[in-house]
């Protein structure tokens, strides 16, 4: 490998990753965008592009489907939907992606729950005929929900509405006159038409009245290094290291990815559960030894002290520790075609620590065509919502959701068949 060769490849590693998601209501067009970014971008070979010609051709289309691009499931080209969450990955000079394509049917929920649950930024497609349905409240509720930082409402198939820009804006006023009613940081409009690849990678001749950005550029350019929590060090304990060998007979290092925060060599931290202090001694790494670490950095900490530390224990900065309860209130979303059965017994997993648990209470469920809450009907099945209040055997270390997506967050597994069975967000 040429010196050069190597500072390309050392600097497409070193790039910025934005993991996005693409929901809205069925046939808004959210594949054939995604077709439309790869291929105007050049992320597509020429035998991929030929696959998509022929099975074009195959269905009769009268275009090239750029949507087969991401349709990977027979059942979805034969459909011409989106059934499963399917991941495509592409890069430009300035940043590396990663997409999750989301169902919209209402029955696929759970799917778009599991494709925007590590998204820095959603797109929400609106067809300009139709306008804001309630698909898009359901999607903007969600990705309200899941804490997505950034929002692109893309106003798709402007060209079948002869790119007006009173569209447009109808448009952008019906979503403010809901989205009040959402927890969301950034939201920004954009109009498109992707099947024409307008507004997608390049500007559009036929909207001169808009002055935004592009999609692509958005996609670029948007500031995400903000979005993790530098604030509240936590570290998960994934393994402990004793290698017990010659050049290292009392080595002991804890193994993990920091999941929020900043770890330096001398900080005081604290060990929960057992509420020990020590500080840290070294920071190690497959190159090497650092000063300090952050998150979403994978190291190994080595403390001052020997302290019975294993799996499942999590190491804080000692002036910014986490709750640490055994009853927790979350909102829920039912992964499961088996309904939650209430006093039910569970098993919860969040970060790397694993706790039987019971449902202890069921709040309320929301319903999320129009964001309301539901205090009579309490029965929650497959693809619903809902406030729980869960105990747990043992002390969890939390935060809540919205402060840390990662100690915030939390799956509920069934016992017996190991499925997960819910996915939650901690209030």
């Amino acid at each position: 490998m040429t010196k050069e060769t190597e500072n390309s490849t050392s600097g497409y590693l070193d790039m910025q990753l934005l993991r996005f998601t693409t929901a809205g209501s069925v046939d808004d067009g959210k594949s054939t965008l995604i077709g439309r970014l790869l291929y105007d971008s050049k992320s597509i070979f020429e035998d991929q592009m030929d696959a998509v010609r022929e099975a074009s051709e195959r269905r009769g289309d009268e275009h090239v489907n750029l949507a087969l691009l991401t349709d990977g499931l027979r059942a979805e080209r034969e459909q011409g939907i989106t059934i499963d969450v399917a991941y495509r990955y592409f890069a430009t000079p300035k940043r590396k992606f990663i997409i999750a394509d989301t169902p919209g049917h209402i029955q696929y929920t759970r799917n778009m729950v599991t494709g925007a649950s590590s998204a820095n930024l959603a797109i929400i497609l609106i067809d300009a005929r139709h306008g804001v349905l309630e698909q898009t409240i359901r999607h903007s509720y969600i990705a309200s929900l899941l804490r997505i930082p950034h929002i692109l409402i893309c106003v798709n198939k402007m060209d079948l509405v002869e790119f007006k820009e009173e569209r447009f804006e109808e448009i952008k006023k019906q979503f403010n006159e809901f989205s009040s009613k959402l927890d969301v940081q950034d939201v920004r409009f954009l109009p498109i038409s992707a099947l024409k690849g307008d507004n997608v990678v390049d500007r559009s001749e036929n909207m001169l009245w808009y002055k935004g950005p592009t999609l692509l550029y958005l996609l670029e350019t948007i500031h995400i290094a903000s979005d993790r929590n530098f604030v509240d060090g936590r570290f998960p304990v994934q393994y402990v290291i004793r290698p017990q060998s010659e050049k290292y007979p009392d080595f002991r290092g804890y193994a993990g990815r920091i999941a929020s925060g900043i770890f330096k060599k001398n900080d005081k931290v604290k060990i929960l559960p057992s509420g020990l202090t020590s500080r840290i001694k070294s920071i190690e790494t497959m190159s090497g030894e650092l000063n300090e670490a952050f998150t979403p950095m994978s190291v190994t900490l080595v403390l001052e002290d020997n302290i019975d530390i294993s799996r499942g224990d999590m190491i804080v900065l000692d002036n910014k520790e986490p709750e640490v309860n055994k009853e927790i209130d979350l909102m829920v979303c039912w992964l499961s075609e088996k309904a939650l059965i209430p006093n039910g017994k569970y098993i919860l997993r969040h970060t790397t620590n694993d706790a039987l648990c019971i449902i202890k209470e069921i709040s309320y469920k929301v319903n999320i065509n129009n964001l309301e809450k539901n205090y009579d009907d309490l029965n929650v099945g497959l693809n619903e919502i809902a406030r729980i209040k869960i105990k747990s055997s043992k002390p969890v270390f939390f935060d809540s959701y919205r402060r840390n997506r990662i100690t915030g967050s939390l799956i509920i597994v069934e016992e017996g068949t190991n499925n997960t069975v819910g996915a939650g967000m901690i209030v």
